[in-house]
């Protein structure tokens, strides 16, 4: 039996704050911005090099929903992503080894916090 993760909902108290702040500063691929009725308006990015998607919108969660913590984006270079991501500015903390993994950490501007990740070290 396949079991596969393919969308996370985000929280977004400002869906265009948050469109800008994925596409123009973390890199994101915009996959769709759709306004199917009734109000509501569903936002799907992709990570580059991704099969797993987040979407936020309106009428996706309640506004009072709880930011998602911990997502993990697995990446070669964590130190280039991290420069290029503060390059972009986005505040992401400094580089922590982890016995050989390494992190670097972010959140967007609503709460959501992300991990960079870095599975193999270079010897």
């Amino acid at each position: 039996m396949d079991m596969r993760l393919e969308l996370v909902p985000l929280l977004s108290t400002d869906v265009d704050r948050s469109k800008a702040f994925y596409t123009d500063q973390v890199g994101f691929h915009l996959d769709h911005d759709v306004e199917p009725g009734n109000g509501m308006r569903v936002v799907q990015l992709t990570p580059p090099g991704s099969a797993c998607s987040v979407v936020f919108g309106v009428g996706i969660s309640a506004q009072d929903s709880a930011p998602v913590q911990g997502l993990h984006l697995v990446v070669d270079d964590v130190d280039a992503v991290r420069n290029e991501l503060v390059a972009k500015g986005v505040e992401v903390s400094e580089v922590s080894d982890m016995g050989g993994i390494l992190y670097a950490y972010f959140s967007d501007p609503d709460g959501n916090s992300w991990a960079l990740q870095q599975l193999h070290v270079a010897q």
